[in-house]
């Protein structure tokens, strides 16, 4: 039974049919061998906060995560990245930021960045291991030229769009005023003709399509699904917005239906996996990519900050392991977990050699999740950017000659968390919490901490941020400043180039795609434009020209 078909049906005729009543805990109807290597699904959304699933806040409705999540095991110090970007590409790598160049901000649509050509990507590593590797939804690593393609990178197919964020229903993506373009692709050809399909429904109806075209006892599948959900523009079908109409928020009202249009999609490719025969080999995984905006909606009550930020808001994520071959199923993990572990636990699972890929930041997890056994991993640099904003009141001095706190850097060891620099929006804000006011109105709920530039949190006891010890722990603050001096060394130079006018979708056809060829190098072309002009420019747009390429002067500056 496709997607389509199944909104066209009312909820007596799912029932009359089986489907809504259909038992998907019951040992499945196609009974299979045990495969050496199991078939995995990684789930991914976008923007959904720790306040915004079941099992953490009963006002969201999300039966089929709840359950799945209560059969397996729930990740409860899991870690992802403060935005979308970093966090895919370190899912993708196994590798910090800091290590692929992408510590800044995202990849813009019309920056000639992406994935570093050089690292081999998760499902690379999984063809080499004899997986069919597909993927689908929201991609977010850069598409300058076709070899950062998600084709290019690993994934046999690929359906979905390239940029950041786009229309549900017209795949219309922008980058600023009047740059916009169409964004739905299927391989490497624009998917034209698409449009007026809701994408959480258009990316699960494709899920199910590989599923059924596969055959699961030849060949193990790894499918990559990363709905746009729940990101702006807040849109969503009538039918699940209206189990919400009682709450006020408007934004938060029309996000909770979006979050139970993707709970929706996630039991529908459950039950493929079941009737497809994958179900009793199979390790599903579901991740968020970064905290919610309640700006828009999200909440990630009652931690503090939100996306963006690097309080536990913004980088504490929702995940859960789901899979018949769990060995200790229906718990709760405490363990230390980060996004970048999913390349090494995922690759040893397949039956690949992990030792063969050097520079890993992640840690095999397996028998961390699936044993409960002590998490190999002891801390987690949650970045150093050296070009955010510098906080003014950050100094060497303030950092005991060790580290200047001026700079944007987090990192947790052991039960003890360190920020410097400006980590963003700090307050708390309840799930309710108007989301129609003027943006400038949220500075008057801010809590405000002007003069500081260093804060240390002992986020087991205190895991949402409110009581500072830097001032009583100097031993321990001065210990974790040692550790950002130490991983700023291994460092590579920010990639963040200019952006290329020739990006504009309306020099190529209207939609968004490659349109710089194999032989261009954005490195190259904007450091012969630099030495070409610099007799004759300012000494001012000289320094911002060495700020946005973020020569190896930057990084070593900290």
């Amino acid at each position: 039974m496709t997607v389509s078909a199944l909104t066209g049906l009312s909820m007596m005729s799912l029932l009359s049919l089986g489907y809504l009543s259909w038992d998907w805990t019951s040992p499945n109807q196609v009974e299979q061998p045990n495969h050496r290597r199991p078939h995995i699904i990684f789930i991914m959304t976008d923007d959904q906060g720790f306040n915004d699933i079941g099992y953490h806040n009963a006002d969201i409705h999300t039966p089929t995560l709840d359950r799945l999540a209560a059969d397996g095991v729930k990740l409860e110090n899991y870690y992802i990245q403060p935005i979308c970007t970093p966090s895919r590409s370190q899912f993708i790598t196994g590798r910090y930021q800091i290590h692929t160049g992408l510590q800044h901000s995202i990849i813009r649509s019309r920056q000639p960045s992406c994935l570093p050509f050089d690292l081999r990507t998760l499902p690379q590593r999984l063809q080499d291991v004899g997986y069919s590797t597909h993927m689908v939804g929201k991609w977010h690593l850069g598409f300058y030229k076709q070899d950062c393609l998600p084709t290019r990178r690993g994934f046999q197919t690929y359906f979905g769009s390239l940029t950041g964020s786009v229309d549900y229903y017209t795949y219309k993506s922008c980058d600023g005023p009047k740059i916009c373009g169409y964004d739905l692709h299927d391989g490497e050809r624009v998917a034209w003709g698409e449009g007026g399909r809701y994408s959480t429904h258009l990316y699960t109806q494709r899920v199910r399509k590989i599923l059924a075209s596969h055959d699961p006892l030849s060949q193990p599948l790894f499918i990559y699904l990363s709905f746009q959900a729940v990101h702006t523009p807040l849109q969503s079908p009538r039918e699940y917005v209206y189990p919400y109409r009682r709450m006020g928020n408007i934004y938060r009202r029309m996000y909770a239906g979006m979050v139970s249009a993707v709970d929706e999609a996630v039991r529908n490719v459950t039950y493929a996996l079941r009737k497809y025969g994958y179900y009793k080999n199979s390790v599903i995984i579901f991740s968020t990519d970064n905290g919610g905006q309640p700006l828009f909606g999200g909440s990630n009550w009652p931690l503090r900050g939100r996306k963006g930020t690097y309080w536990e808001g913004g980088v504490r994520g929702i995940g859960f392991v789901h899979s018949p071959l769990l060995r200790r199923r229906k718990r709760v993990s405490r363990a230390l977990v980060h996004i970048t572990d999913w390349y090494p636990t995922l690759l040893g699972l397949a039956g690949g050699n992990v030792s063969q890929t050097e520079g890993l930041d992640g840690y095999d997890m397996w028998e961390t999740i699936s044993d409960g056994k002590e998490s190999p991993r002891l801390e987690i640099l949650h970045n150093i950017d050296p070009l955010y904003n510098s906080a003014r009141h950050g100094s060497i001095k303030t950092g005991f000659g060790i580290w200047n706190t001026a700079v944007q850097a987090a990192v947790r060891v052991g039960d003890w968390k360190l920020l410097t620099g400006d980590p963003g929006y700090g307050d708390w804000t309840p799930p309710q919490m108007l989301g129609n006011f003027p943006e400038t109105w949220w500075s008057l709920e801010r809590h405000v901490e002007p003069k500081k530039s260093l804060w240390l949190f002992n986020v087991a006891k205190d895991p949402y941020e409110r009581y500072d010890l830097a001032e009583q722990r100097p031993d321990v603050v001065k210990q974790l400043l040692a550790r950002l001096v130490f991983y700023n060394r291994t460092a590579v130079p920010v990639r963040y180039p200019a952006e290329d006018p020739r990006a504009d979708p309306s020099r190529n056809g209207g939609a968004w795609g490659p349109w710089a060829g194999d032989d261009d190098n954005w490195e190259a072309f904007y450091l012969r434009k630099i030495k070409v002009k610099k007799q004759k420019r300012k000494l001012c747009k000289m320094k911002s020209y060495f700020k946005r390429l973020n020569m190896k002067i930057m990084s070593n500056r900290i």
